[in-house]
């Protein structure tokens, strides 16, 4: 049991023997969370088609707000005005806010990096910016995230080992000024793993970041084109360097397969647009895989997404008809698929935590992949 008393409390209850996977409780400021756990993501302080009290309804723990575009727009100050980002969206449990990092690298020319920080050019009017470890913790100082993360160095795929050891030593120098800026009581601090597909330099990132002694780490710069099976060479490379009652964030992975190799690899957090961004055109999950909703052969389909499924658009409509509001390009078909694929998710990771709870892991992992399919599927 790794337990200490207070915020961030991280406790596991129970562990699978042969694999490295983990059901555990997060405290945090605004309620626990229990682990694993995927967490929609609110980009702009919302999730995309999804109310507050829908999220909760088909059991959404924590979200994940965007520190970068928040900063541009409304702005820290807006928002922190407004009595925090939980009060500003409206949504009382957890919040995690990423450092804006990520986004600021994918800028690639409106971007230049130095030992200071990053001076960027902003999306919205081209105004220029420098975002340092410092800012980036007081922007989510003001906005008030349960959760924060260091600004890390997160470097594409592919890259050389040169560029991406120098990415690692920032990132490693950021995480400390960072730690050093914060002071916000009650907000936990995560650091960032960095190190491309280089285990060496995955396993010096996360020796030095474990000696820092963050309350929880992030595993960044995966998920960016590499195959499936680096990324799970990495997490293997990691878990027995990361501190063990520690939580540990992989940054940017929301394809159920990696969410379940994930997990047995011993990740207890999990975010990623790609069930929203699916949802809205039209692509949706399924226990066999994916389906495109907008197919021809869907027309006079008048059963559920999924049978079985206990989400709204399961229980009330047909694939028929939400081919047809696709085709008629009405709004509540982005709202339905969407619905459908956070929900299917969310009740994914609950099975896989009582898998886990109950002993039966291993089962469930083989099974699952035996039945979940890459793709697109016909029914």
């Amino acid at each position: 049991m790794g337990s200490v008393n207070g915020l961030g409390c991280f406790r596991i209850e129970a562990s699978c023997q042969k694999t490295g996977a983990r059901a555990g409780i997060l405290e945090t400021r605004h309620g626990f969370v229990k682990t694993p756990v995927f967490m929609p993501v609110g980009t702009q302080a919302t999730v995309k088609a999804m109310a507050p009290f829908e999220l909760k309804a088909i059991g959404s723990q924590i979200i994940l707000s965007n520190t970068y575009h928040l900063y541009l727009r409304p702005g820290q100050d807006v928002i922190n005005e407004a009595g925090g980002l939980h009060k500003f969206m409206g949504w009382d449990r957890p919040i995690l806010t990423d450092s804006g990092g990520f986004q600021v690298f994918s800028l690639s020319d409106l971007r230049e990096v130095n030992d200071e920080g990053v001076v960027f050019q902003s999306h919205l009017d081209g105004r220029r910016h420098f975002l340092t470890p410092e800012l980036a913790v007081s922007i989510q100082e003001k906005l008030g995230s349960d959760i924060a993360m260091c600004l890390d160095e997160c470097v594409p795929y592919p890259c050389d080992e040169k560029r991406s050891a120098g990415a690692v030593k920032r990132t490693i120098e950021w995480a400390a000024r960072c730690k050093k800026a914060h002071s916000r009581e009650g907000q936990l601090l995560f650091g960032i793993v960095q190190g491309s597909i280089f285990p060496s330099q995955r396993r010096h990132c996360a020796e030095a970041l474990s000696e820092a002694d963050f309350p929880g780490y992030g595993i960044g710069g995966l998920s960016v084109g590499e195959p499936h099976e680096i990324m799970y060479e990495m997490l293997d490379e990691l878990a027995p360097v990361l501190p063990a009652l520690k939580p540990r964030y992989l940054m940017g992975v929301g394809y159920p397969p990696n969410l379940i190799e994930g997990v047995a690899r011993g990740v207890d957090m999990f975010d990623c647009v790609l069930p929203t961004r699916l949802g809205r055109n039209g692509t949706v999950f399924t226990s066999r895989g994916r389906l495109n909703i907008k197919n021809s052969v869907f027309e006079r389909d008048f059963g559920p997404i999924e049978q079985g499924c206990t989400c709204y658009a399961c229980r009330t409509v047909t694939r028929a008809y939400i081919r047809h509001l696709y085709r008629s390009r009405e709004i509540l078909a982005s709202r339905l698929c969407t619905w459908h694929n956070l929900h299917f998710l969310q009740k994914l990771m609950e099975r896989v935590r009582s898998a886990i709870v109950e002993g039966t892991f291993e089962m469930f992992r083989k099974e699952f992949n035996e039945t979940f399919r890459d793709g697109e599927n016909t029914p």
